[in-house]
């Protein structure tokens, strides 16, 4: 089986561009765990792979990830002219550090294309610590500022838009950057700015992560305790309000795995159980669901087999409950493939 790739040129330059970072990342990763290969590729297919697919890198490393997943991804409808998606061409990424203190992140940049003419950039980069520290949350900021100066403030404030938690009163990460619909009248340059962003950040974030194991090798129970709550945070607000990745999952079935690859590897069931009386109806009874399927143990693993469950119970949830939709998170502008899903278009 063979992934086909969007025949637009275009489409075609942002593939190579994630690819690149994708290799990039891992690259960089794999030298600070000192082992060759720190990384396992799988594939999946959209389609049997007519519509394209992807390949994620999935860290194998125990003593350095607790979950790492560096997916690239490209969906295309060449074959389908009523579909007005073009492509949609991505890299997504989330690193969940071993070590509570370094901090985990997500990196996301995509090109999206429509039958229409229409493409724009979408690109994130959150900074997610357990144990927050100052130092790593400036230095992150710095090269943000540093490398998009004219859009970072927007950016920022889209970012603690997006990442807000309404049920807890506070955020997901430290320094939340989102542009959304970024396109100019210079499409290379708008490409040059992606490159730019995708490399400084993984540079950025692996000398972070790098120090953090130099200067705290060493942690204890405390340090665990507050990185499985921070991680029971993250899985609880990817799960409720992650526009993105609920868009995924309505789409289609076959990239279920890779979609919850954000995913930290345990949760605590006992701190979910906390958050239920602070949720909206009917997310409640979405939350509810998430909590029988992981079960009661604690901490509780989310392992493959437990995410294609929490895949399945919330397509069921907003298949039924689909004004919920519009209780998720949202930047200033709700991408066109995000608002077509429902409909199933894209």
């Amino acid at each position: 089986m063979e992934r086909t790739r969007a025949q637009s040129g275009n489409a075609r330059q942002a593939y190579d561009l994630v690819e690149s970072l994708q290799r990039h990342f891992a690259d960089k990763l794999s030298a600070l765990s000192g082992k060759p290969a720190a990384f396992a590729e799988r594939e999946w297919f959209r389609n049997q792979g007519n519509f394209g697919g992807g390949t994620r890198f999935e860290g194998i490393d125990t003593d350095l990830f607790n979950r790492a997943s560096i997916n690239l991804s490209q969906v295309h409808y060449d074959s389908e002219p009523e579909k007005p998606l073009g492509s949609a061409t991505a890299l997504s990424a989330i690193i969940h550090p071993r070590n509570p203190w370094a901090p985990s992140i997500h990196i996301h940049i995509s090109w999206t294309e429509m039958k229409n003419g229409h493409g724009y950039w979408r690109m994130m980069a959150d900074l997610n610590p357990s144990i927050p520290n100052d130092r790593d949350t400036n230095e992150f900021t710095d090269c943000l500022l540093r490398t998009v100066p004219q859009l970072a403030e927007a950016a920022f404030e889209q970012g603690d838009q997006y990442f807000a938690i309404p049920y807890l009163g506070r955020h997901r990460g430290v320094r939340h950057f989102y542009l959304e619909d970024f396109h100019t009248d210079s499409p290379k340059e708008d490409r040059a700015l992606a490159e730019s962003l995708g490399y400084t950040v993984i540079d950025q974030y692996v000398a972070i992560f790098s120090r953090a194991l130099k200067e705290n090798a060493e942690f204890g129970l405390e340090e665990k305790e507050q990185q499985l709550a921070y991680h029971t945070l993250y899985f609880s607000q990817v799960l409720l309000l992650d526009r993105g990745t609920t868009s995924g999952l309505l789409v289609h079935d076959e990239n279920d795995v890779g979609i919850l690859g954000s995913l930290p590897s345990h949760v605590s069931p006992a701190l979910l159980q906390e958050w239920i009386p602070n949720v909206t109806e009917p997310q409640d009874t979405l939350l509810k669901s998430l909590i029988e399927i992981v079960g009661n143990q604690e901490p509780a693993p989310v392992s493959e087999a437990t995410k294609a469950e929490l895949a399945q119970r919330i397509r069921q949830h907003y298949r039924a409950h689909p004004e919920a939709i519009e209780m998720q998170a949202r930047g200033n502008v709700v991408p066109p493939t995000v608002q077509n899903h429902q409909s199933g278009q894209s």
